[in-house]
C-alpha cells in the first residue's frame, strides 16, 4: 500500500515547463535574452532582419533602449519609434533591426566607422550642390591683375558651415572630471542642488525624463542634424520634450539623481559620438 501511494504521489507531481520570456519590460528597456530553458528567437523572423548590416540601420544589443539607441545615432526616440512603426517603444528585441535614419526619398545614409550615422541628402534637380562638394563646379581662374596693379588680395576665408554651432557652458561651475572616451563620454561639472543647468546652444529637447540607466533625470537637445547635447544628474527639469529652446535658457536644476554627488554631467555628440566638449567650449 505504501509503495502504491507513492506511485500515485508521483504521478501528480506537476510538470515543469521551461521558463517564458518575460517581454514586459520598462522605459524602452530590450529583454537581454531568452531565459535559460527556453528558446532564443531566430533572427531571421526579428523585425527588420533583411536590413541588418546596411547602411542606416542598427541591429539592437542587450541592454539598448530607444532612448539610448538616439542617444547614440544622433536622433529622436521618438523618431525612432515612427519611423519604424513602432506601437509599443518599450517592446524591441536583441537582433531587431531598426531604420536610423529618416525614410526620405532622396537621402543617401552612411555609417561611421564608430556608432554615427551620417546623412546626407541629394540635391534636387536644378538646385547647385553644396559648396566645396565634390560635384560642385570649378570656380573660373580670377582675371590676371593689370600692368602696374598692386598686390592681389587674398580670397577670404571660408565660412563655417551650416552644422557649426557656437556653444556655451552649461553650468559655471568648477570641472570635476574631463572627457575621457573609455570611462567618461562627457564633463562633469561641480555646483550647488538647484544651480541653473542652461541649455549650450540653440535647440529642440528631445527627451526629457529618467529612463537611461546612469543619468538620473535626463535632458538631451538636437541642434541639428550632427550634434546633441545631453545633461545629466538635474534635480528638477524645466522643460518638455519637443519644446524649442534658446541658448542660455534655464533648463534644468542641478542635482544628484542616479550620481555620487551634486553635479551636472554634459555630453556634446557628434553625428551620436560622443566628443571632448573641451574642444568646442570657449575657454574660461
Amino acid at each position: 500500500m505504501l509503495a502504491a501511494a507513492l506511485a500515485l504521489a508521483g504521478c501528480s507531481t506537476p510538470v515543469n515547463r521551461a521558463p517564458v520570456e518575460d517581454r514586459g519590460t520598462f522605459a524602452g528597456q530590450v529583454t537581454p535574452g531568452a531565459q535559460s530553458g527556453s528558446l532564443a528567437p531566430d533572427p531571421q523572423t526579428l523585425p527588420g532582419a533583411e536590413n541588418a548590416g546596411k547602411p542606416g540601420y542598427y541591429t539592437v544589443r542587450p541592454g539598448d533602449t530607444l532612448i539610448r539607441i538616439g542617444l547614440e545615432t544622433g536622433q529622436s526616440w521618438r523618431d525612432l519609434a515612427r519611423w519604424n512603426n513602432l506601437e509599443n517603444a518599450n517592446l524591441i528585441e536583441v537582433g531587431q533591426v531598426l531604420r536610423v535614419v529618416p525614410p526620405v526619398a532622396g537621402t543617401v545614409a552612411a555609417v561611421s566607422a564608430d556608432t554615427g550615422v551620417v546623412t546626407r541628402p541629394i540635391a534636387p534637380p536644378g538646385v547647385a550642390p553644396t559648396p566645396g562638394g565634390p560635384d560642385a563646379p570649378k570656380p573660373a581662374p580670377a582675371p590676371a591683375p593689370a600692368p602696374g596693379a598692386g598686390p592681389v588680395s587674398p580670397p577670404p576665408a571660408p565660412t563655417a558651415t551650416v552644422d557649426d554651432i557656437a556653444f556655451i557652458w552649461p553650468s559655471s561651475g568648477a570641472v570635476l572630471a574631463g572627457f575621457d572616451e573609455a570611462r567618461n563620454k562627457g564633463v562633469d561639472i561641480g555646483g550647488n542642488a538647484g544651480d541653473p543647468v542652461l541649455a549650450a546652444a540653440d535647440g529642440r529637447v528631445v527627451y526629457a525624463g529618467a529612463g537611461l540607466r546612469g543619468y538620473g533625470n535626463l535632458i538631451i537637445l538636437k541642434h541639428n542634424n550632427t550634434y546633441l547635447t545631453a545633461y545629466a544628474h538635474n534635480r528638477t527639469l524645466l522643460v518638455k520634450e519637443d519644446q524649442n529652446v534658446r541658448r542660455g535658457q534655464k533648463i534644468a536644476e542641478m542635482g544628484n539623481t542616479d550620481a555620487d554627488r551634486v553635479k551636472l554631467h554634459f555630453e556634446i555628440r557628434r553625428q551620436g559620438k560622443p566628443v571632448d566638449p573641451a574642444r568646442y567650449l570657449p575657454a574660461r
